[in-house]
């Protein structure tokens, strides 16, 4: 995903940069966070062991009223939001948590899975490493990213095209190889 000739880690083109602005101005992060996570812990039960600090995960009742699932939601989507507001640098956006996970915590990078946007975060002894305010990393991205353009297609409607989507999967692509640029 990085491009040298142009110094730039992708190459936006005008409709994937307006899709992924126009996604993000559309939806309800307090809504599509929360969401997105529920949902994740829900279909996915085996991702709830990297979220143990959150309580009772027992059933979709708890997850979906629990108040960590939700602010974690939220901080996520803020995460992704510092994204869009940098898609011309992403990897400089992401440059300081990048460099705590490799440098600091020492997080293998083979914990950082890229397939389909996939990422998953984990410290030594595969315990979740949570430790950044802005964004979150403990999560199976594949499976977050599946169920976010779950939730995201559900407000968008019709909106949320084949093309639209692959913009979106693309945006994800290089949020998570851009975690993954200081271990180079």
């Amino acid at each position: 995903m990085y491009n040298n000739q142009q110094g730039k880690m992708v190459a936006w083109t005008d409709f994937e940069r307006v899709t992924i602005k126009d996604i993000f101005s559309k939806i309800d992060y307090e809504v599509v966070g929360p969401a997105a996570i529920s949902r994740c812990l829900i279909v996915y039960p085996w991702t709830q062991r990297y979220f143990a600090g959150f309580g009772n995960l027992y059933n979709a009742a708890a997850i979906t009223s629990n108040p960590k699932v939700a602010a974690h939601g939220k901080v996520v989507m803020q995460g992704l939001e510092k994204a869009v507001k940098n898609m011309d640098n992403i990897k400089a956006t992401f440059t300081e948590l990048s460099t705590l996970h490799s440098e600091k915590l020492q997080v293998d990078p083979d914990n950082f899975m890229v397939g389909n946007a996939e990422l998953m975060v984990l410290g030594p002894s595969n315990v979740c490493v949570c430790v950044d305010d802005v964004f979150h990393n403990c999560v199976v991205l594949q499976l977050l990213g599946d169920c976010l353009a779950i939730v995201v297609a559900s407000q968008l409607g019709k909106d949320f095209s084949p093309e639209v989507h692959a913009a979106f999967q693309k945006f994800l692509a290089v949020v998570v190889s851009s975690l993954r640029r200081q271990y180079y």
